[in-house]
């Protein structure tokens, strides 16, 4: 057994500066925990990132957070997304982060403000504005001037933003921690000493804008004083903070995984996320974060990667439309309500740990007013069956029972009693045919027959210092003078192209040579194409498209985009092979594509252009090519979707306002899923992949507040690759049914979320078997028929509660050793 006293007199805290105000909240830290006006505190957290949902979503997100026991609301501050342009700022809309942080305020949360400016995220560029990066002699996160002076402006901009509106915990404010930087410690060591002298920069220009509450620093082992440092990972249970003085903190624990263009859907298990939350508090743990809780949506072209999807779903407990993702929600409010009944114990109370064999331990947190106890399994196959202070306890293989009083197990993060809510799109009413209008790209004519461009220069150029990412298109256009004694001339001639596009179109005197899509990740390739040429002037011209910049890992910044070269044009003549590089050329580079420059998919210009959109032979498969169709909101509060099934790629716009990027052409692989997922043993983003062989995302999030409930609406398309808009739907997301697998001596609660409960499909009381759609009796069954008794409850109800037990099922056969459970399947 291992004791650990806790002295009360060896307290190390940093008293905070209360700016002098009546109602300020005064934050510390020690050792063990965070402390809030006095009092120790166990804090559980969850991601909402504010631009990745509408504003008239926060309130409701934020309740259901509250209502799931979270204590605090943690964010990101987007860079790029607040100064566009240098000094040019914008805090409107969904950027309105004042309000946002005003919003938790009035549900009566906290919050945790992650200023950076780096985020990553899966966000483009990591949160980097790209004007920094073409700023003259730039790098970014290092000892650099010009990077150091633009991230101390922009910091103590939103620094001095909150403090003008009393939003820090000192002044009265909900923020009681701040972030800066953002797991720097995973890249430190690639910029050397360096790295060292800007980390150490960042602490002490964080420490002087002196906001009254403590700064975390993310994943930075050693980090310097007073900056906490944290932890993020699918678990942080054997985490210890470098500094003893430090509290054990976990910012970022993984509730799933995000998804990349061509890639499956990731799933986390509720078993497995509830296990590494027991386990970091079984372990010492006090204050612990969710990323996501509701991840949201990747609305215009704000998704980095390169790659990463238009949802950012994340498998959260709030999914990405904001309904309760069921059985993680559930399954992990019954878990917090519990840590908080524990919060003294494990805050103040002496800790000894007892080893109990075959990788079982228990942890015991004791005060002579009451004590709160943990026996976790970390063994990925075995059960156990352990005594523990006199009883018998069985536990499963890689879980954790949770004894509030150190008596009664009242919690297992592997017994699941929460519904299973099976979400599908709405098609009670066939959604309306939408009568379509297209007109081409003309772009194309122009550019690749002319080569005119906004740009001329000698040689390639990087695509984002040329466009600084204002668009995801980029022409490269030159012209080459062939004649018959030109040594490469011949029948057999190709252009080879070298390429860090995430796209690449190429054309040769107006006629499609071909394309290249990046796969597996393979971002660095050569292109190499037949082209036909003539005897004369030929105009090449190269559409480079980029799929959202690269946000992770050192010196990314500097990270080739668009077309690096060489280009060359190649003629075979029997063996002999003769390049002609064109690389050195002049060039013209034309930013964007005509469309998107006279905003073609804005309701203001739509007037306009009204005449050159066409209904005649609505064409499918055209490349380069917009959509426009009217269409009326589909009716109630349900969360609306379009199903872009059948089309290509390129991007949409409901009523002017970009929903994001699509690619439902592009499907993941028919390898690597399974059919059920295991939660025993560690989890990774591969583990527990489902979706092979289908789109890697079909339905796209059309928010309530982009739409007029009264008149018309507009779709407005562009569509790259080619696709068929016929097949576009819009419909609505809705519970379709509900299952449960609830223990006895537990409570079952069942709701449509909003519909009423329609049917009862399947229940039955004993030892049922099968997953939800496939549940069958077992070989012993409640005396009463549970089909019944179920239906009295709840059918015609918006949601019912009842109790799991044999009184309320009748007496059973002999089950053996089997627990006694109700399955129950319920349509909507």
């Amino acid at each position: 057994m291992k004791m650990k006293q806790f002295n009360l007199l060896s307290l190390f805290l940093i008293l905070i500066n209360s700016f002098g105000s009546a109602n300020s909240t005064i934050v510390s830290h020690d050792e063990r925990a965070i402390t809030i006006d006095g009092q120790r505190r166990i804090l559980l957290s969850g991601s909402i990132h504010y631009p990745r949902s509408t504003s008239d979503m926060w309130p409701d997100l934020i309740s259901k957070a509250k209502d799931g026991g979270l204590d605090t609301i943690e964010t990101y501050v987007f860079w790029n997304a607040h100064e566009p342009s240098r000094r040019q700022y914008d805090f409107s809309g969904n950027l309105d982060l004042v309000r946002f942080i005003k919003t938790i305020q009035g549900a009566g949360l906290y919050s945790v403000l992650r200023i950076g400016p780096y985020v990553c995220a899966e966000w483009n560029y990591g949160g980097f504005p790209v004007w920094l990066h073409n700023m003259p002699d730039m790098k970014f996160r290092t000892i650099n001037p010009g990077f150091m002076n633009e991230m101390q402006n922009f910091t103590t901009k939103i620094v001095n933003m909150m403090k003008e509106e009393s939003l820090f915990a000192s002044q009265g404010g909900p923020i009681i921690l701040a972030q800066i930087e953002n797991e720097y410690g995973n890249v430190i060591s690639s910029y050397g000493a360096e790295g060292k002298a800007y980390i150490d920069w960042c602490a002490n220009m964080a420490n002087s804008l002196d906001i009254g509450v403590p700064w975390i620093m993310c994943q930075q082992p050693h980090a310097p004083q007073p900056m906490i440092e944290t932890c993020n990972g699918f678990y942080c249970d054997q985490y210890k903070p470098s500094n003893p003085s430090s509290p054990k903190m976990w910012t970022e624990n993984w509730t799933g995984w995000f998804k990349n263009w061509g890639g499956k859907h990731p799933y986390r298990t509720a078993e497995d996320l509830a296990f590494s939350v027991a386990r970091f508090f079984q372990t010492g743990g006090t204050f612990q974060n969710y990323y996501m809780y509701h991840g949201g949506t990747n609305f215009g072209r704000v998704a980095g990667g390169p790659y990463i999807t238009t949802s950012y779903d994340y498998d959260a407990p709030l999914d990405e439309y904001g309904n309760l993702n069921q059985p993680k929600w559930g399954h992990l409010k019954q878990l917090h309500t519990l840590l908080k009944s524990m919060e003294k114990p494990l805050t103040y109370g002496n800790i000894s740990t007892i080893d109990l064999g075959n990788s079982v331990t228990a942890t015991v947190y004791s005060t002579n007013e009451k004590s709160s106890c943990f026996i976790g399994n970390v063994n990925a196959t075995a059960d156990a069956l352990v005594n523990f202070k006199g009883k018998d306890y069985n536990v499963p293989a890689w879980s954790v029972s949770v004894l509030p009083d150190c008596d009664k197990e009242a919690y297992n993060t592997a017994r699941v009693n929460t519904q299973t809510s099976i979400i599908t799109e709405d098609s009670c009413d066939e959604p309306e045919k939408l009568k379509w209008t297209w007109r081409p790209e003309f772009t194309t004519q122009k550019t690749i027959l002319k080569g005119s461009g906004d740009l001329i220069a000698k040689g390639l150029v990087d695509q984002k210092d040329v466009t600084n990412d204002a668009s995801d298109y980029l022409w490269y256009m030159t012209r080459v003078h062939l004649d018959k004694k030109d040594p490469i001339w011949s029948r057999n001639m190709s252009l080879r192209v070298h390429s860090n596009a995430h796209v690449l179109h190429a054309y040769a005197n107006g006629k499609y040579v071909g394309n290249e899509i990046v796969r597996d990740n393979k971002f660095d390739y050569r292109f190499e194409k037949k082209v036909n040429l003539v005897h004369g002037t030929n105009h090449l011209a190269l559409l480079s498209v980029s799929v959202g910049l690269q946000n992770y890992g050192p010196f990314f910044e500097s990270g080739p985009t668009g077309i690096n070269g060489p280009v060359k044009l190649v003629g075979y003549k029997g063996d002999e092979t003769i390049e002609k590089d064109l690389s050195k050329h002049q060039w013209d580079y034309k930013i964007g594509l005509n469309g998107f420059n006279h905003k073609l998919f804005s309701m203001k210009s739509a007037g306009h252009h009204h005449r050159k959109w066409s209904t005649e032979k609505l064409p499918a498969d055209r490349m380069l090519s917009w959509y426009k169709a009217n269409f009326k909101a589909p009716l109630g509060k349900d969360p609306v979707i379009v199903d872009l099934n059948g089309l290509g790629k390129g991007e949409v716009w409901i009523n002017g306002q970009s929903i994001g990027r699509y690619w439902p052409s592009f499907n993941s692989s028919d390898e690597g899923c399974t059919e059920e997922c295991d939660y025993r043993g560690e989890y990774g983003s591969d583990k527990c992949a489902f979706m092979c062989g289908k789109p890697t995302q079909r339905w796209y999030h059309v928010p309530r507040s982009f739409l007029n409930d009264k008149g018309h609406n507009t779709i407005t398309l562009f569509e790259e690759m080619g696709g068929d808009p016929s097949m576009v739907k819009f419909k609505t997301v809705v519970t379709g049914r509900v299952c449960a697998k609830a223990h006895e001596h537990n409570k079952v609660e069942l709701s449509c979320n909003n519909r009423p409960i329609s049917a009862v499909k399947f229940a039955s009381f004993g030892n049922p078997s099968g997953q939800c759609g496939s549940f069958a009796a077992g070989s012993c069954e409640g005396a009463k028929d549970a089909v019944k008794v179920v239906a009295k409850e709840c059918v015609g109800k918006l949601n019912c509660t009842m109790n799991v037990s044999s009184h309320k099922f009748g007496s059973n056969l002999d089950c053996g050793d089997s627990p006694k459970r109700l399955f129950v399947e319920v349509e909507c």
